[in-house]
């Protein structure tokens, strides 16, 4: 690859991640870029269809996504295990739009009564892999409720966050994680769902090396500047709690 600025030579380093953890990449990327001589090319899917290319065999140097999804890669010899870092947690939050009424997150009851009464919830379409809402569909399906609230449920068009659902005003509130909901300004965070519907482990984003990655040690340097003080600042600034 050519700088087109300067026309020298720069080493490019291809990056898989997890399309939730759109607003934190395009973020640290540009903090990487401005700082190193190194340039990244950026690709973003769902944890799913990022598992899928991985196990297809496509060439990349790192790969960040939930790290349940991570560590199974390490397990089947796609990624290093020594290189897996975490960077992030997040947990599974609710948004509405701005100044509509909030759901009650204060307990489960709570939090099952609004689901009882809204008259339309959106999430991810699990199909699709996204990790809020295949977690979503699982929970409810726990909760006993999946039959009863399915004609209320409602999938994104198009794309892969239920926030955009919440900003087109079609639904009541949303299931999304807090930086989907945070980079919309047409929506607010009313919260998070209660404790015990949380799962602490799953959605911890993790970096790894790819096993056949072309550049392993600008691969590194990459991991090491996401892992930082200078990006724990950035994605705290995000909606996620530093690793």
């Amino acid at each position: 690859m050519v700088d087109p600025t300067s026309g020298t030579p720069v080493t490019e380093i291809k990056l898989l991640s997890a399309d939730l953890l759109t607003p934190v990449m395009s973020a640290l990327v540009a903090e990487f870029e401005r700082t190193t001589k190194y340039r990244i090319r950026l690709i973003l899917a769902t944890t799913g269809e990022v598992t899928q290319r991985v196990h297809a065999g496509e060439s990349a140097d790192v790969a960040i996504m939930q790290r349940p999804a991570m560590k199974r890669l390490a397990q089947e010899g796609k990624i290093m295990g020594s290189t897996i870092v975490d960077l992030g947690r997040s947990s599974v939050g609710v948004g509405v739009r701005a100044g509509a009424p909030k759901p009650d997150l204060t307990s489960v009851e709570g939090f099952i009564r609004s689901l009882m009464l809204a008259k339309s919830i959106g999430y991810t379409d699990p199909r699709r892999g996204g990790g809020s809402g295949v977690y979503f569909a699982k929970l409810l399906e726990r909760l006993g409720l999946a039959e009863q609230l399915q004609s209320k449920i409602r999938y994104p068009r198009s794309g892969n966050s239920a926030a955009e659902h919440i900003a087109e005003g079609e639904i009541d509130f949303g299931i999304a994680q807090p930086m989907e909901i945070l980079a919309k300004r047409e929506i607010e965070l009313a919260g998070v769902l209660p404790r015990e519907l949380q799962d602490p482990e799953l959605f911890v984003y993790s970096a790894g090396i790819l096993r056949e990655a072309e550049q392993p040690d600008a691969a590194t340097s990459l991991i090491q500047s996401f892992s930082g003080a200078v990006a724990a600042v950035i994605i705290r600034s995000k909606g996620l709690d530093p690793s």
